[in-house]
Parts: structure tokens; C-alpha cells; sequence
């Protein structure tokens, strides 16, 4: 019986990811079941089920890392100015955007 609520409970986490509009929301309630999943591939002796639910959790983890990652390193890059050909004295502090001076 308490095997039976189990996979239904990971059944319904899993299905409620799919409910969440933001992406880490999405990862984060899939990695929570798949622990579920996975307990309940061990319950039931099914190293299928066990292998599965790991891949999908080591997915759901490493994606979000990697999202937070790539957040963080997103605010640290480098905005790049374009000197209007016009100003004539910028243009010549700065060089022409091709490495020359002008």
C-alpha cells in the first residue's frame, strides 16, 4: 500500500513540474521527484527505475548549476561602445573600431 502511494506521489510531483513557469522551478520539483522515484525503484528491486530516476536527477542538478552559472557570468561581461564616425577628435582617441587611429 505505502509502495503504491509512493509512486503515485513521485507521479504527481513529476507531473506538476511541467505546471511551473520558470525553468529552475521545473528542475528543482523534478530532482525532488526523482528521489522519489528512485526510492521506490529500490523498493520495488528495479535498477531500471533506480538508473533512470538518477539520470533524470544528475540532469535536473547539473542543468541548474549550470543555469546559475551562466547567470552569474552573464552580468559580468564587457558592454562595447561604438564611436559615432562624426566625432572626429573621439575618433581619433579611440581608433576606428579596426585597431587604427585615425
Amino acid at each position: 500500500m505505502w509502495l503504491d502511494a509512493l509512486g503515485w506521489t513521485a507521479t504527481g510531483l513529476f507531473s506538476s513540474s511541467y505546471f511551473f513557469e520558470q525553468p529552475a522551478a521545473l528542475r528543482k520539483i523534478q530532482a525532488g521527484a526523482t528521489l522519489l522515484w528512485g526510492t521506490y525503484g529500490l523498493a520495488l528491486g528495479s535498477a531500471p527505475v533506480v538508473v533512470a530516476n538518477l539520470v533524470v536527477g544528475v540532469a535536473a542538478v547539473y542543468t541548474s548549476f549550470r543555469a546559475a552559472l551562466d547567470k552569474k557570468t552573464a552580468s559580468k561581461e564587457i558592454a562595447i561602445a561604438t564611436v559615432p564616425s562624426d566625432d572626429v577628435a573621439l575618433s581619433a582617441a579611440v581608433g576606428d573600431g579596426e585597431g587604427r587611429r585615425a
